[in-house]
């Protein structure tokens, strides 16, 4: 297995966090929302001597530069492209799309056919009838508002670190804890940075979903284009609508016992097991 391989490119004007690891065939990772590339961690190392591992922070995430604007699903599908590029990986990747980032994976796969090898989503979000709320430029400005008066009272090196612990905490079985290193996650989501894109991502989520649903009209997918569905069984009703998503993309479903939300840290043999299925 290589050696980590951190570092910053620039795509689109925002320098971009990212961490290369492995070799051979390339293998995409992209969190959630307000997630992290250390949050990857418990599974790199099983991809790792098999795959070239790629890790990056979206524009506010991690330590990636603050957003330029606001997310879009075509602007994430070709965000995976321009990281790709600047390490010079050319070759067709597998994407693996966690939460709203199964939304950008999907649309790479839809944007840049000729470039994917796979897709696996991870406990994707889905939105089956979503529609783009008005006024987005309203909605960006309010959000960066926020942002800035939240700031202003310091609640990111107050609060940002405890709410991200809450929240892995309850989004796994059992309430299990963060792995995630302490110096990690202050030097992360003690800043109003990652305050400001994770806001900005959550403002536009349905936008987000809207321009996915809209892309799935117009774009199809690459034909035997191999795409696996990955769910946690929170529900009788999620796991319903993540076998309908199966259905709708063609693709391979999994439901992974013993999993919460966070499937990178709750199984990461099984999520290994399912990417490495896919062909190399």
């Amino acid at each position: 297995m290589g050696c980590a391989r951190p570092g910053f490119v620039r795509v689109g004007g925002v320098a971009h966090h990212v961490v290369v690891e492995g070799g051979g065939p390339v293998c995409v990772l992209s969190a959630g929302l307000a997630m992290s590339w250390f949050d990857w961690d418990p599974l790199v190392p099983l991809l790792a001597p098999h795959r070239t591992v790629v890790r990056f922070d979206r524009p506010g995430h991690g330590l990636s530069g603050p957003p330029a604007g606001a997310p879009t699903a075509a602007g994430e599908a070709h965000r995976i492209a321009g990281v790709l590029d600047a390490l010079g990986l050319d070759a067709p990747a597998t994407v693996v799309g966690h939460s709203i980032a199964g939304f950008h994976a999907e649309a790479f796969a839809r944007l840049h056919p000729d470039r994917a090898a796979g897709v696996v989503l991870v406990d994707a979000s889905v939105e089956e009838d979503a529609r783009a709320p008005a006024a987005p430029a309203v909605r960006t400005a309010l959000a960066n508002a926020a942002a800035t008066a939240l700031s202003a009272t310091g609640a990111p090196a107050a609060l940002g670190p405890l709410t991200r612990r809450a929240a892995v905490r309850l989004s796994r079985p059992g309430r299990a804890p963060d792995p995630a290193p302490a110096d990690l996650v202050r030097r992360c989501y003690a800043t109003s940075r990652v305050l400001r894109g994770a806001l900005l991502e959550n403002t536009h989520y349905l936008a987000v979903a809207a321009g996915l649903l809209a892309l799935r009209e117009r774009r199809p997918l690459p034909p035997g284009l191999p795409v696996t569905v990955l769910a946690a069984p929170a529900s009788p009703r999620w796991t319903a609508r993540q076998r309908a998503l199966a259905d709708l993309l063609d693709a391979r479903f999994e439901a992974v016992p013993g999993s919460g939300h966070l499937m990178m840290l709750d199984r990461p043999a099984a999520l290994a097991a399912a990417i490495l299925a896919h062909p190399a």
